[in-house]
Formats: structure tokens, sequence, C-alpha cells
């Protein structure tokens, strides 16, 4: 085991949760974040080239408003483009949540299997590839659970005060099911259904522990991205405020496309690298959950223990 590791499979408490995620997190960033880079390239291509459509219809459509009363019969040629990075986009955003889903949790099944860390990320990637039938399968399910989930909202919204805080109760808790059953999915290669229905009971039985660190990390999560999003908010907010003292055209501009774009595509990736955060926290909301109920580790240490005492 090497120096600092952080055991995953402990009966750990609400607040040795939280504590427990940060220092995976610091420990793990880099890595993480290399593989993350290293096989997300394609689609934050992708994502640039939907960002560029998506932002020359955006300003193209901009301009004409702006100069309401010109005639024009140019709007279509700013509905298509923004219509087909919008579709690139959403093509883009399923592949590469499904991608990461894989990537995340395959980083920490490997770390909690590997105490010395000498797994690489060719072996993160191998295994999200071995388990990518399954992976896609899960996605797909994901938007019936969340089409099931938009319209029991629908009816707690009706509810004054009690409904949007049983919505938001009922959100963290299957943000917490999903991710849990996805664990168990993939550390134990368990069909979809099966994991579905293990993450349940898992969930289910720690109810409030569940949501409650699925609210707290999902807020501190929020607010750590809304710092990342700072880089390519102040690059806009910048830009635009020179666009509206000086006068510059957005259509005819290719600096303020290229501008636009680059900080379109950065706050696209921040999401996405938020999205692989957010999956940690479930992993170790995860292995806490799994050792509480099965005492796979703790049986093991005593076994050890046993063992250690027979050989004494």
């Amino acid at each position: 085991m090497t120096k600092n590791y952080v055991p995953l499979r402990v009966n750990r408490d609400f607040g040795d949760i939280i504590n427990t995620y940060f220092d995976f997190f610091k420990r793990n960033i880099k890595k993480f974040t290399n593989v993350f880079i290293s096989y997300n390239g394609i689609f934050l291509i992708g994502l640039l080239v939907a960002s560029y459509l998506m932002v020359s219809g955006i300003l193209g459509l901009i301009e004409i408003e702006n100069n309401f009363g010109i005639e024009t019969t140019n709007e279509e040629d700013f509905y298509i483009p923004m219509a087909i990075g919008g579709g690139l986009f959403f093509i883009i955003f399923v592949m590469v949540g499904a991608l990461n889903y894989g990537l995340s949790t395959s980083y920490m099944v490997l770390y909690d299997n590997d105490p010395n860390e000498s797994f690489q990320k060719k072996d993160v990637w191998a295994y999200t590839k071995s388990h990518m039938g399954s992976i896609i399968l899960f996605i797909l399910l994901l938007f019936v659970i969340y089409i099931g989930f938009l319209i029991v909202s629908i009816f707690f919204l009706i509810i004054p005060i009690v409904g949007s805080l049983a919505q938001y109760v009922l959100q963290f808790f299957i943000s917490a099911w999903v991710g849990v059953s996805f664990f168990e999915m993939l550390q134990n290669k368990k069909p979809v259904g099966a994991a579905l229905s293990e993450g349940w009971n898992l969930v289910k039985n720690n109810f409030w522990r569940s949501v409650g660190v699925n609210f707290v990390m999902g807020l501190l999560l929020f607010i750590l991205l809304m710092l990342m999003m700072t880089v390519p908010g102040v690059l806009f907010g910048i830009y635009t405020f020179h666009v509206v003292e000086n006068s510059v055209s957005l259509t005819s501009n290719v600096v303020a496309t290229v501008i636009y774009t680059i900080c379109l595509t950065l706050a696209l990736i921040v999401l996405i690298y938020g999205q692989c955060l957010t999956q940690f926290v479930n992993g170790i909301l995860y292995y806490t959950l799994h050792e509480k109920t099965y005492n796979i580790n703790t049986r093991k240490r005593i076994e050890q223990i046993g063992e250690d005492l027979n050989n004494a």
C-alpha cells in the first residue's frame, strides 16, 4: 500500500464521507485529469466544432435583432448552423456522458483493487471498454428514469413549499441511486437490472445519509465549478464590454466568433469534468454503504488478525 493511500471500503459516517472525498480528490486529481484529457480529446474537438456552429448562429440572430427594421431574408442562414450545432452537441454530450461515467467509475474500481496505485490510464480505458455494452444500456435507461423523475416533479411542484422540498429530496435520492448502481455494475460485473436493484436497496436503507451526501457535495461542487467557470466568464464579460462600447459587428468579426466559441467550449468542458467529480462522490458513498451492509473489508481484517495470531 502506498503512503497516503485512501482506503475506500470503510463504514464512514456523514462527515467522514465528505472528508474522505476531498482526500481522494486531492490525491487523484492530477492522475485522473490525465485520463480525462487523454480519452476525451476527440470529443473535445467535436465540442469545439459544435460550439462554433451554435455561436455563429446565435451571434447572427443577435445582429439581426439589434438591427430591427432592416429587411433581411437570411435568418435561415443562422438558424441552420445553430440547429446543427445543437444537435451535434446533444449527440456528443450523450457519448461523453457514457464515456466519463465509465472512466471515473473504472478509475475508482481500479484504485480500490490496487492499494499500490500502480494502474495506468490505459488500464482505466481497458476496464471501461470491457463494460461498454452495459454502460450504454445503463445510460439509455437513465433517459427513462429521468423522464419519470420530471413527470413526478411536475406533480410535486403543484404543492407549495413542501412539494418543492420533496422534489429536491427525490432529485438527490435518484442521483445517489443511479451513481451507486453504476458502481455496483462495474465493481461486481452485474447486469444492469441487478445493479439497479442492489443500488436501490443500498440507498433506500441509508436514505438520509445518501440524500445528505449528494446535497452537501452537490452544493460544494457547484461552488467549485463556478470558480472554474471564472476563466471563460471573465473572458466573455471583458470582450462583450468591448463589443458594446465599440459597436463591433458580431457576424463580420472573426475575433468575436473565436472568443465566444472558446468561452462556450471551456464552459462545456467544465460541466463534463464536473460530472466525473460528482460520480466520485457516489463512489465514496457506494463503498461506504457496501461495507456497512456486507462488512467485506472488516471480515478480511479479522481473518488477517487470526492468521497473524496463529503464526505467532
